[in-house]
């Protein structure tokens, strides 16, 4: 599947920001699973490519002028192999088992996680966890905020797909298997669900599989991944800090659609 992606981001101070940061993972790299054809950053000002420590591909605006408003925004197209279940990488995947706050299991979270799997640690295990955080958490958008741990939204019982993946993130912990959150886009034809996703991938046989809380889907056949992290705050693609500005009003538009491929046959 080839898809075509459009995401911008307004930011709008009620005041003159005197500077301001922004730390930017909204570029994809070619992997096992997907394909970058082409992909362009509009930013106020060239910045270039780096990598974070995670291996996402970061770009870092700075802003040292006045300014009351920040216009982002990203394009292009990616080839998704839907048929790969599962990607391998030569780093280690043990830095996953680290707990963050966002992340940690209580009592309650590592209960759920052991009731669940039981003594089973293979696939089906956490695609049985999946279903079961899916309906134990409602989707419910404006019931958390960006900084609710994964024991908050549990105990609440609702969230969106940032707090089913911390959830997913702290039971499989819980469970001795590395798991890392994903920030990306998914292509759905349900107008419910932003295009704008996240979702988890948990290291089994030497592989990262993946496993989408929100919509019960194990297999990514329509994410496509920007960055990986322990949680959101190390994934979100785009993440800032600013001197002055007053209130913040953020405006997102996000379009992912199917490209039709063409084949060209040959004479």
């Amino acid at each position: 599947m080839r898809l075509s992606i459009s995401h911008e981001t307004t930011y709008h101070y009620d005041d003159q920001v005197r500077a301001s940061i922004q730390y930017l993972r909204l570029t994809p790299h070619d992997s096992e699973r997907q394909h970058v054809l082409s992909w362009q950053l509009d930013l106020p000002r060239p910045v270039r490519a780096q990598l974070d420590p995670f291996g996402n591909i970061l770009h870092v605006l700075t802003l040292d002028e006045p300014h009351e408003a920040i216009i982002i925004g990203a394009r292009g197209q990616v080839d998704i192999d839907e048929l790969r279940e599962a990607e391998h990488e030569s780093q280690s995947a043990l830095p996953f088992l680290r707990f963050t706050r966002l992340t940690e299991a209580d009592e309650a979270l590592r209960e759920f996680a052991r009731r669940q799997c039981f003594s089973r640690r293979d696939r089906s295990a956490l695609i049985d966890l999946m279903h079961a955080l899916n309906q134990h958490m409602t989707y419910t958008p404006g019931s958390t905020e960006v900084d609710t741990s994964a024991a908050q939204a549990f105990a609440g019982r609702a969230g969106v797909c940032q707090d089913h993946t911390h959830a997913f993130l702290a039971c499989a912990r819980s469970l001795g298997i590395p798991a890392r959150y994903v920030s990306g886009y998914l292509y759905s034809e349900n107008c419910e669900h932003l295009a704008s996703h996240a979702w988890a991938e948990a290291w089994l046989d030497d592989a990262w599989y993946s496993f989408d809380v929100t919509n019960e889907l194990a297999r990514p056949e329509r994410h496509l991944k920007l960055a990986v992290g322990l949680d959101y705050l190390d994934a979100c693609p785009v993440r800032g800090m600013r001197r002055g500005g007053g209130c913040e009003q953020m405006h997102a538009k996000v379009f992912v659609s199917p490209t039709p491929v063409l084949l060209v046959q040959q004479q």
